[in-house]
């Protein structure tokens, strides 16, 4: 397979974790025998800084030329005072936008190794594997945002909006994956306060009904849900949200595996179209060139984007055995440590995954 990949490195850690993507990526590429391409662009504050937005069109322009987009991180504080006009998340808002990726898929698989890693009993997190579906280009990221004098001095208003056609899309996305795993789906929304969640209820009511009808459907109250991720995590096999939700419940998950490092995630379109792999984690800018970032969250989603973005399952599945191979013979990050164990680097990590990668792969494996 020839592939084009566009490289978004972004700011912080990024460029440390996305050059160990690329790495496995690389690898990949040899033993598989497929020809990837990588083109490197800017974003967020990186972009700022040259070009004066967090977007640059040519980013825009590249990326939906591509066969996928790998996305490192963005943000810092040089770019966080507070009357700044552009700021680095504006620019993966705009990407997120401009390649329309509407359903965000974060999985959270515990490994038996890393369960002890957690900071809950390794009997509450052992055996945990979910997916959560988010819902990326609406809702109040997107609404319109304002802000003036009140009755109490400044008032600021966020809206959230939902159409049925953005809820019917992202349901069917959701409804496709639990299909394809243990039939069961938890739809999440706050239907006893909010209109637009008494929407999101009725129409993913409808979808599943009408299209899905093998699955096990449930609808959590999302505060419910955050106490369950927390009480019986095991529980969970497909989560459907909505945006605002599915940022605050991912971040929770990522600590029943331990760390936020750990968590990949694909964005994703219409059938064809470009999706944007980023590991869930933000720009870390303390650790940014002092390789001591975590990569395996930026490894994994390289790892999706061979599955989802390029439609190599059997590369993907060969990325993740030896990820969870690093794991088992002690290739353990900063942020899963304790002061009693020495971290493996950035750059040691990416090192092993590759070498134990080429290990496991035989001319039966890797022949095309």
């Amino acid at each position: 397979m020839k592939a084009t990949i566009v490289t978004l490195p972004g700011d912080g850690i990024g460029p440390d974790v996305t050059a160990e993507a690329i790495r496995i990526l690389s690898t990949v590429a040899d033993l598989f025998g497929h020809q990837f391409s990588f083109e490197s662009a800017l974003i967020g504050g990186a972009a700022i800084d040259t070009t004066g937005t967090a977007l640059p069109s040519a980013t825009l322009d590249a990326c939906r030329a591509s066969d996928a987009v790998l996305l490192g991180a963005v943000g810092g504080p040089q770019w966080d005072a507070p009357d700044a006009v552009v700021r680095p998340e504006q620019g993966l808002l705009a990407l997120r936008k401009g390649l329309c990726v509407f359903a965000n898929l974060r999985p959270v698989r515990v490994a038996d190794c890393l369960a002890d890693r957690s900071t809950l009993r390794p009997e509450v997190v052992r055996g945990v594997d979910l997916v959560v579906v988010r819902e990326l280009t609406g809702g109040m990221y997107f609404g319109d945002k304002s802000r003036g004098p009140g009755e109490g001095g400044q008032e600021a208003i966020d809206v959230c909006r939902y159409s049925t056609a953005e809820i019917e899309r992202v349901a069917r996305r959701a409804g496709q994956l639990a299909r394809s795993r243990r039939g069961r789906l938890a739809s999440v929304d706050k239907a006893n306060v909010l209109e637009t969640s008494r929407l999101w209820r009725e129409t993913v009511t409808r979808v599943m009904a009408e299209e899905f009808p093998d699955l096990i459907v449930e609808h959590v109250l999302v505060d419910a849900c955050a106490m369950h991720l927390i009480r019986n995590p095991g529980g969970f096999d497909v989560i459907l949200t909505e945006n605002l939700f599915g940022d605050i419940l991912t971040d929770e998950a990522a600590m029943l595996a331990g760390s936020i490092g750990l968590l990949p995630s694909a964005s994703l379109g219409a059938p064809g179209s470009p999706g944007l792999f980023e590991p869930i984690h933000g720009s870390a800018p303390t650790l940014a060139g002092r390789d001591l970032a975590n990569p395996y969250g930026a490894i994994l989603s390289a790892a999706m984007l061979l599955r989802h973005g390029l439609a190599l399952d059997a590369e993907a599945d060969a990325v993740e055995r030896a990820v969870e191979q690093a794991w088992v013979t002690g290739f353990i990050p900063a942020d899963l440590t304790d002061s009693s164990t020495a971290p493996y680097g950035t750059r040691a990590i990416g090192s092993a995954v590759a070498a134990l990668l080429s290990e496991a792969a035989t001319p039966a494996t890797t022949a095309r």
